[in-house]
């Protein structure tokens, strides 16, 4: 049985459900990459987000955009919205640093961030957001 990805223009698509068709229409190691990671956002934050934009989109927020996961070929690309201000001890960051505001990772096959690491970083994200709103 094929599973179609819903509908994004259908107003009762919800973010989840087109979060959970992007995950089973990649179909490999980057479907696999964007589950394991999506489940260590909601471990980290429980009452996190999910958000779908720019036209098919994985957004996670918390007080603000978090991060979003994209898939290309040859990685799955989080991309932290306020990256450059967030403290990174672990390294995770190793794509888009010459940036001012973004930061990300760059999942590779056969790789994944350290997941206390990887939490800890998105605490920091939540954090940050929150501290911003408050201002």
């Amino acid at each position: 049985m094929t599973r179609h990805a819903p509908n994004p223009a259908d107003a009762v698509t919800s973010a989840a459900e087109l979060i959970d068709a992007r995950i089973v229409e990649l179909g490999d190691w980057r479907g696999e990459a964007l589950a394991q990671v999506r489940a260590l956002i909601h471990a980290a934050l429980p009452d996190v987000q999910e958000t779908w934009k720019w036209r098919g989109t994985p957004v996670w927020e918390h007080n603000g955009i978090l991060c979003t996961g994209e898939a290309y070929r040859q990685a799955v690309k989080l991309t932290f919205a306020q990256g450059a201000a967030l403290p990174d001890p672990k390294g995770l960051f190793n794509a888009s640093l010459e940036g001012n505001t973004r930061r990300a990772i760059d999942i590779h096959e056969g790789t994944m961030p350290n997941a206390a690491a990887f939490k800890a970083l998105l605490r920091e994200a939540a954090k940050f957001n929150a501290a911003r709103k408050k201002r």
